[in-house]
């Protein structure tokens, strides 16, 4: 699918994609209110379709990722307390330390194969500061990224995040999802976001990445959660007016690019699967699950001036390490477009 005129295969990240004409017609006739004093009925609409497709009580409407993450670790926590995550997750690495100058919390950081940690691994990292003399802080928030961004693209398989669920719970903790990508794990896995959200007590969903929506995020939960995650939003300068001109965008993108997000993946394991059996590549395929692909380069090989060599041949991707680059594949890249890319690695091998 691609609706709009270009000479570049643009594979930087699957937040490039541009609303198509049925998205941009939806757009143009949503009602709308102002939002902020409760009246814009798309928001709304779109806030009950998140939070029935998740299971959950109620949902509310964020402008990014970022802002669903935040507002949701800082209504889980108080200043002072830790959160227990992964090493590179999206909200340690990416999101420019919020947890720490929006919620005054710390992080403990836990490591696992492609992005996935473990429950024994979550149980371990858990500090109170009962019992530590007060020397530790106490832990109340444990956050997992589905898909992992930095593990590839890989996902949490249920019964894991069950586990973990148990285990922080057990320890008197909350469990906030950063579920950015969790359509493309429920596409992957066969099995449905409200059950992979099952014992989560908060999940962000991104509309704007492999949905294809323009702009937005949404925060889901139990009432009692929202209402506080809603003050939160107020606090952070989050609260808009006429968003149902956007909230439109992701009512579309939920009702019709979900299940599509197989064509992104099945390109990402062509992709990765040509690409590892040239010389001088190699993509790690256990971790090519949803629609990104890792590639390393052999020793000598300089990942800047390969990003560089790509470029001029009209494919756009990103260098994430000095010897690394990842493809992500979205609803504006072709099967054409992948023979394309293949056919670039090939000549810079």
């Amino acid at each position: 699918m691609r609706e709009y005129s270009t000479d570049r295969i643009d594979l930087r990240s699957d937040t490039v994609t541009q609303p198509t004409a049925a998205m941009r017609e939806t757009i143009s006739t949503a009602p709308v209110g102002d939002d902020v004093l409760g009246d814009d009925p798309t928001v709304k609409a779109l806030e009950a379709l998140a939070a029935e497709m998740l299971g959950k009580e109620a949902a509310l409407y964020v402008s990014s990722g970022t802002m669903a993450n935040a507002v949701a670790v800082r209504a889980h926590t108080n200043p002072g307390d830790e959160i227990v995550l992964e090493t590179d997750s999206h909200i340690y690495t990416y999101e420019g330390g919020g947890y720490a100058a929006l919620c005054g919390c710390s992080v403990a950081r836990v490591s696992g194969p492609s992005g996935i940690i473990s429950a024994a691994d979550v149980g371990g990292a858990i500090r109170k500061s009962e019992g530590s003399q007060g020397h530790y802080p106490n832990a109340t928030l444990v956050c997992i990224e589905n898909t992992s961004n930095r593990g590839g693209g890989s996902c949490y398989p249920v019964e894991v995040i069950d586990e973990i669920c148990e285990v922080a719970k057990a320890r008197g903790c909350a469990v906030h999802m950063d579920g950015a990508r969790l359509f493309n794990a429920a596409v992957a896995s066969g099995i449905s976001a409200a059950r992979l959200v099952e014992n989560c007590d908060s999940v962000s969903i991104c509309l704007s990445k492999g949905l294809g929506a323009p702009v937005g995020s949404l925060i889901v939960g139990s009432s009692d959660f929202i209402a506080q995650a809603h003050r939160w939003r107020k606090m952070f300068g989050g609260g808009m007016r006429q968003a149902g001109i956007i909230a439109a965008a992701g009512i579309y993108a939920l009702e019709n690019n979900v299940e599509r997000l197989a064509e992104d993946h099945a390109r990402a394991r062509r992709f990765g699967e040509a690409v590892n059996k040239m010389d001088g590549f190699s993509v790690d395929l256990s971790a090519v699950q949803t629609n990104m692909a890792y590639v390393t380069l052999a020793d000598g090989q300089d990942a800047k001036q390969a990003v560089k060599e790509l470029a001029g041949q009209g494919v756009d991707l990103f260098d994430i390490s000095p010897t690394s680059l990842r493809a992500v594949f979205h609803l504006h890249v072709t099967d054409e477009d992948v023979d394309a890319a293949i056919n670039a690695f090939a000549h810079i091998s």
